[in-house]
């Protein structure tokens, strides 16, 4: 894929998580579910890689941060989720497999690692099953969303997105 092809598509990825955040979104036990970057991890670990999806999560939980719109929380459940998604999709070239890893990676180990970035950066010790359930939430659901709409696109798309 041409860089600049790459990069203009990942700033739509950017864009698409950024503003969708704010207009779907419901509350999950302790926090808001924002299923939009969930679904943006997946589509991304399917048509771009594991590398640029973390970059996108990345850049999605930094502008949110940013504009006063998310918490610090963002940058561990959406990056772990991606870099999942994208190896596991890798690996094994399933669609299904990169939702897997969206829900894994954001769901339970993104919530695990929430715990001690809780403490360092909030200044807030909590354990790891409060965190957990919202994560699951949030994340399953993007994921799903996700899936389908990956699914959802025809192969000839999806070839012309990764430049082959």
């Amino acid at each position: 894929m041409k860089r600049t092809h790459l990069l203009t598509t990942m700033a739509v990825f950017v864009a698409i998580g950024t503003l969708g955040a704010q207009l779907l979104w419901f509350p999950a036990g302790i926090a808001k579910a924002y299923p939009v970057q969930h679904a943006v991890n997946v589509m991304a670990a399917v048509l771009l890689g594991p590398g640029p999806a973390v970059g996108i999560a990345f850049m999605i939980g930094l502008i949110r941060n940013l504009l006063g719109l998310g918490t610090l929380l963002a940058f561990p459940g959406g990056m772990i989720g991606a870099l999942l998604a994208g190896i596991l999709y890798q690996r094994f070239g399933k669609k299904r497999w990169a939702a897997t890893g969206e829900m894994i990676g954001t769901g339970v180990f993104g919530s695990l690692f929430a715990v001690p970035f809780s403490t360092i950066f909030l200044g807030n010790a909590v354990g790891a099953f409060f965190f957990m359930p919202s994560f699951l939430v949030s994340s399953v659901t993007g994921g799903l969303i996700g899936i389908f709409i990956v699914s959802r696109l025809n192969q000839r798309s999806i070839t012309r997105i990764q430049g082959i």
